[in-house]
C-alpha cells in the first residue's frame, strides 16, 4: 500500500477532470444498501480495500506535477494520475492501462489550465493478473498534433 501525498486527497474525484464517462452509480459500481432504520450496515472505512501501486511523483520545469498509479479493489483493476497543471495553459494528456496479454485501455484527459489538482483514470476491468501485470503511464503534451512532450508519469518507479 502507498501513502499518497495530502494534496492528492483534496484532489477531485475522478471525472471531474473533464472525462467523460459513465457515472459510477449507471456502471454498477455502487452497491444498493439495504434498509437499516437508518443505521449504518457496518462501521465506516470497513469495506474492500483498494490497494494502489504507484510510481513517484513528479514535476516537470514547464509546471505539471503528476503521480501514476495502478489501483485493485476486489476484482477489477485499473489506472488513476493525479495531477496539477500549472502551465497556465490547457493540455492533451493520455492515460494508459497496459495488462496481461498485451490489453491496453487509453483514456484522453481534459487537463485545464486552472492549477488545481485534478484526477483522471481509465475504466475499471476484471483483473487478469496480479496488480504487478499492470503498468500505467500518463503523457502531458503541449496542445495539438505536434505538441511537445511535457512529462511522462508512471506507475513504476
Amino acid at each position: 500500500m502507498v501513502a499518497l501525498p495530502l494534496a492528492v486527497a483534496s484532489a477531485r474525484q475522478a471525472g471531474d477532470a473533464g472525462r467523460t464517462d459513465v457515472p459510477a452509480a449507471s456502471r454498477g459500481d455502487a452497491k444498493a444498501r439495504p434498509d437499516t432504520g437508518g443505521r449504518s450496515p457496518r462501521p465506516p472505512g470497513l469495506g474492500l480495500a483498494t490497494a494502489a501501486r504507484c510510481g513517484p511523483e513528479l514535476t516537470s520545469p514547464d509546471g505539471i506535477e503528476a503521480q501514476t498509479c495502478v489501483l485493485t479493489r476486489g476484482e477489477d483493476t485499473w489506472a488513476r494520475t493525479y495531477y496539477r497543471n500549472a502551465t497556465g495553459r490547457r493540455l492533451d494528456s493520455v492515460l494508459s492501462l497496459m495488462g496481461p496479454g498485451d490489453r491496453t485501455v487509453q483514456m484522453r484527459c481534459a487537463t485545464g489550465a486552472d492549477d488545481e489538482p485534478a484526477t483522471c483514470e481509465t475504466p475499471r476491468e476484471r483483473s487478469r493478473g496480479g496488480p504487478d501485470a499492470y503498468t500505467a503511464v500518463t503523457e502531458f503534451a503541449e496542445r495539438g498534433p505536434e505538441g511537445a512532450l511535457l512529462l511522462r508519469s508512471g506507475s513504476n518507479s
